[in-house]
């Protein structure tokens, strides 16, 4: 106070930090504070809320990180149920041969899930131990990714947590194939190339159970069981959406005109011949190529706001409490340094709106029980300015501007998003409390507010005539050419203007981009895990056809069909799936990435759509390649000695 700094007019705010002796409840301290000094408008933090955005952020990254976490267990169960599919395929001779010699069906059960379960133990504590000893790597990796300091803590359950999850996972796929094939009878196992098994859906009753286990434990582990529960509901609707919609495909080939091209005939008529595998790759393949759009969506949409929130233009400094009167003391200090400097001034004061609406039904904030949706500006101070012209970065969408000397009533220009938050029409009025004084203004135009732009935005400008007389300061931004070494304009200012105070903004959001890009990658590379699994499935819907492939392919040979005209077969069957699968994996990846973006993070839906679409196309072509990879073996099959397996 005695260094003059408080002077009328000037922004300042008092902050007092308090430390406990004893073990009390900030929140408990805070309650009665606010019994006691009724008359204060405080703002507590309390140490579990020291930087509420950067809380927010972070528990937004978790959530997103916990739905990719719960992406790659639905992914990758479905390819643990097509792989254990395609064992048990090939398992089927054996299978009917141990039945011929008098094993029960509860025999073949406890045989093969024997099998299974050392598998799933063995690969459990394979991916624990490889977990455990490359979290050290990856925090070295990621050290200069992140902003905080990593460490390393074991945590026992986390790690329980993890075997839990993958024995289940791999048990409740596993259990729908393992009980098909004791449910059959000798002959039926024999014949089911040519007479494919019929679905029995006593055996979904053990996966079902299975599937409410994991439900359960992903709800009750972690610390957004809303959301959670709200991603294995809408994962269990695409799970039927693309069932449906391999049922539809079935039908739809069925019906369709038979083409006078064989190999086009043959494609389609095996996307429907009696043991087709359409459903099942659809449902596979259509969650893998999800996860590909979903990941690239939300990674162009991160990117998308970083590079709209944070600007690459920025002055380098905001100047506050700068004296009213020495706005050209000020401007001449800057250019004096750089004569190709950009300096913008602008009035700033602070004030509180007291009353809004038509001038004989005004409605008193006071009385609100409760403030509407983005009416953020009711809430406590807000900065206030003054100007003669419309703002930079600001267009007028309703009303017109005041003239330069306008000297009629008081008037007020209002943020539209604010005005439509409290239905306020041009016309009405709005009353401002400042510095212990309420002034009535009238609403003149409504303004569309670039809050992206690195100006002075403000939801209220008035008209000179409004503010002029209180007493007030200055705040300014200074852009100094890129060249220009900035040091001297800070020793000037501290001499000249000691009671302003200067902002570096350009080098801080340069070093928030980074940060934001930073993070951008790490969360990429995390998210990454989704896109394994989603190529595990893949691989696993090819493995599952490949005995029925094997078993067409010699058919076809035998019955003349060239390596070439097989071939070609298989690429348009598949390449008529992959580009059904297209619209399908676009519509539900884009979708759930939609409402990652908009409601977790609560970003702009800015993807980049050619990204995304090059992520799906490359998807595409893995299918394709994958397909055709098993294609080229199933060619070498010999006929005569595939025969005699069957």
């Amino acid at each position: 106070i005695e260094a003059g700094l408080t002077q009328p007019g000037a922004l300042y705010e008092s902050k007092y930090r308090i430390r406990f002796k004893e073990n009390l409840d900030p929140k408990e301290v805070q309650s009665e504070i606010e019994k006691r000094l009724t008359d204060s408008a405080f703002d507590f933090r309390d140490r579990n809320r020291s930087s509420p955005g950067t809380d927010r952020f972070v528990r937004n990254m978790s959530d997103f990180l916990t739905l990719v976490g719960l992406a790659a267990l639905v992914i990758s169960g479905i390819g643990i149920g097509g792989g254990v599919s395609s064992y048990l395929e090939a398992k089927r001779n054996s299978i009917a041969t141990l039945k011929i010699l008098g094993a029960s069906g509860q025999d073949i059960i406890k045989i093969y899930s024997l099998q299974i379960a050392a598998v799933a133990f063995g690969g459990s504590i394979a991916g624990l131990t490889l977990g455990i000893f490359i979290t050290p790597l990856l925090g070295l990796m990621l050290q200069d990714l992140l902003p905080v300091t990593l460490g390393l803590v074991i945590d026992l359950f986390p790690i329980f947590l993890a075997v839990g999850y993958g024995l289940l996972i791999a048990f409740t796929f596993a259990a729908a194939p393992v009980l098909r094939a004791r449910a059959f009878p000798v002959m039926t196992l024999m014949r089911a190339r040519v007479t494919p098994l019929a679905p029995s859906f006593k055996n979904l009753l053990v996966p079902a159970l299975g599937l409410l286990a994991i439900c359960l434990l992903a709800i009750f582990t972690t610390s957004q069981p809303l959301l959670a529960g709200g991603f294995l509901i809408a994962a269990g609707g695409a799970f039927i959406s693309l069932a449906l919609i391999g049922l539809c495909i079935r039908n739809l080939a069925r019906i369709s005109p038979r083409s006078n091209n064989p190999i086009l005939r043959a494609a389609v008529s095996n996307l429907h011949r009696p043991g087709n595998s359409t459903s099942a790759l659809i449902t596979a393949l259509g969650f893998g190529l999800s996860a590909f759009v979903l990941l690239a969506a939300v990674q162009t949409a991160i990117d998308g706001n970083i590079d709209t929130r944070v600007p690459i233009e920025a002055p380098n400094y905001v100047v506050l409490d700068i004296p009213k009167n020495s706005k050209n003391d000020f401007e001449s200090l800057v250019y004096d340094i750089d004569p190709q400097a950009t300096v913008r001034a602008l009035p700033t004061l602070r004030g509180t709106i007291l009353a809004f609406g038509p001038i004989d039904q005004m409605t008193r904030v006071s009385d609100l029980e409760e403030i509407p949706d983005r009416a953020w500006a009711l809430r406590g101070e807000r900065g206030l300015t003054y100007t003669n012209d419309l703002p930079v970065g600001n267009s007028l969408i309703e009303g017109s501007w005041w003239e330069k000397e306008y000297a009629g009533e008081p008037l007020v220009s209002v943020d539209a998003e604010l005005a439509r938050a409290i239905n306020l029409e041009i016309g009405d009025y709005i009353t401002i409390g400042i510095l212990g004084t309420e002034r009535d203004v009238r609403v003149a135009n409504l303004r569309l507010i670039d809050w992206e732009s690195m100006g002075f935005n403000y939801a209220l400008v008035f008209s000179r005539n409004a503010l002029e007389d209180v007493p007030h300061n200055l705040a300014a931004t200074v852009a100094f050419n890129d060249e220009m070494e900035t040091g001297q304009f800070l020793r000037q200012m501290v001499l000249r203007f000691p009671s302003s105070s200067a902002i570096e903004v350009k080098q801080l959001l340069g070093e928030a981009r980074q940060i934001l890009d930073q993070i951008s990658v790490a969360t990429f590379i995390t998210a990454s895990v989704a896109v394994l699994a989603g190529l595990a499935v893949l691989i696993g819907a090819v493995a599952a056809a490949r005995a029925t492939r094997t078993y067409d392919t010699v058919v076809l040979r035998v019955l003349g069909a060239s390596q070439r005209q097989i071939l070609w077969m298989q690429i348009v069957e598949y390449g008529l799936l992959a580009l059904l699968l297209a619209f399908v994996a676009l519509a539900i990846g884009s979708s759930v990435a939609w409402f990652i973006i908009t409601t977790l993070f609560e970003f702009d839906w800015l993807p980049n759509w050619w990204q995304v679409l090059g992520v799906l196309g490359t998807g595409l072509l893995l299918v394709i390649a994958f397909s055709l990879g098993g294609s080229f073996t199933l060619l070498k099959a010999k006929p005569a000695q595939s025969l005699r397996t069957l």
